[in-house]
Order: structure tokens, then sequence, then C-alpha cells
């Protein structure tokens, strides 16, 4: 779901990640397996992104899955 945010804001991988102060090796794991990533960077790349609060909701439910 977030690399379909990323896409669509037509950011790469490298662009995001240098915003997000993340390595774009991390962004790519994040983005394959959010599962695993800590709260706070979720929370950083979604600010960044600019995503909307009913999707922020979605996104977080796929998480329990």
């Amino acid at each position: 779901m977030l690399k379909e945010y990323r896409l669509k804001r037509g950011l790469t991988l490298e662009k995001l990640a240098e915003k997000c102060n993340i390595s774009w090796r991390n962004l790519q794991r994040i983005e394959n397996n959010p599962n695993k990533t800590k709260l706070e960077t979720i929370k950083k790349i979604i600010k960044v992104l600019n995503v909307e609060d009913q999707d922020i909701i979605k996104f977080m439910k796929s998480l329990d899955k």
C-alpha cells in the first residue's frame, strides 16, 4: 500500500527515503513488509506522502492481518 502512494505521488524510493531521512533499502523493506516496522517510521512516511485519514485507517487495519 505504501508503494502505491509513493508511485501516485511520483516519488522514487530514493527521493521518499531522503524526505523521510531513512535509507532507500530500508524503505524498500518497509514497502514489502510493513508489519515489522516501527510505528514512528510508518508515521513519518505517511506524513511525507500526505495520506488521507481514511486511507491511514485502511493501512493500519491491513497490518493486523
